[in-house]
């Protein structure tokens, strides 16, 4: 029998921003056309025979204090069986300008605590975090993208802190796997800006959370 996760009759919910919602709400309804797409297309030719129900609940823009406010009319209520949450680069970004709207690392924890909280507290999901990231080598030269790469490790540590924290079924590394990309290719192999990805991009992330369930 196969050892991939997602079984017959379960219940798919991806959250997150824009690189979740890829289109979901428009064009693209009601999958997108990113990795959730991609995610829920090579499941269903590999495992023809499993009835699996998926839910794209990304949001553009959304960061995690958007997920706590609408955690309950876009996640709990599917009651899913399987939780992937993918988010950060947002919060990060309003960070960088000190505003009301802004949420530094500690803001993130504490909110994605809540959201981990009434995941478990309301369901019986299995939950994947998905790291934020940012597909740039520009450590030196004092530009944005500089300050974004400086800033990212403390998200980063809140992400791996919760998830070995919370014990979820799965930590899929994202910014990690573009790092390595990048010592062998530019950036724009994957990518016009460093957060939004061409399809080879999500194939990246879609590839890294199906190795996660062990496609």
């Amino acid at each position: 029998m196969s050892e991939f996760r997602l079984q017959d009759g379960q219940t798919v919910v991806f959250i997150g921003d824009s690189i979740t919602d890829c289109g979901r709400r428009a064009t693209e309804a009601p999958y997108g056309n990113g990795y959730a797409k991609l995610v829920k297309d090579f499941v269903t030719a590999r495992y023809s025979e499993r009835n699996i129900r998926y839910f794209n609940e990304g949001i553009g823009g959304n960061t995690v204090e958007d997920l706590r406010n609408r955690w309950h009319d876009d996640v709990l209520i599917h009651q899913p069986d399987w939780l992937t949450i993918k988010i950060g680069i947002n919060d990060l970004h309003r960070s960088m300008i000190d505003q009301p709207t802004a949420i530094p690392p500690q803001k993130f924890e504490r909110l994605y605590r809540e959201i981990l909280d009434l995941t478990k507290e309301n369901s019986d999901a299995q939950i994947v975090l998905i790291d934020p990231f940012y597909i740039s080598t520009d450590l030196t030269t004092g530009s944005h993208r500089t300050k974004v790469l400086q800033m990212l490790p403390g998200y980063l540590a809140v992400v791996e802190k919760l998830a070995e924290e919370y014990k979820v079924a799965g930590h899929v590394r994202t910014h990690q796997m573009f790092v390595e990309q990048l010592k062998y290719r530019p950036a724009d192999v994957f990518c016009p800006e460093p957060v939004h990805p061409y399809l080879s991009g999500h194939i990246m992330i879609a590839l890294g959370l199906l190795e996660t369930l062990r496609w």
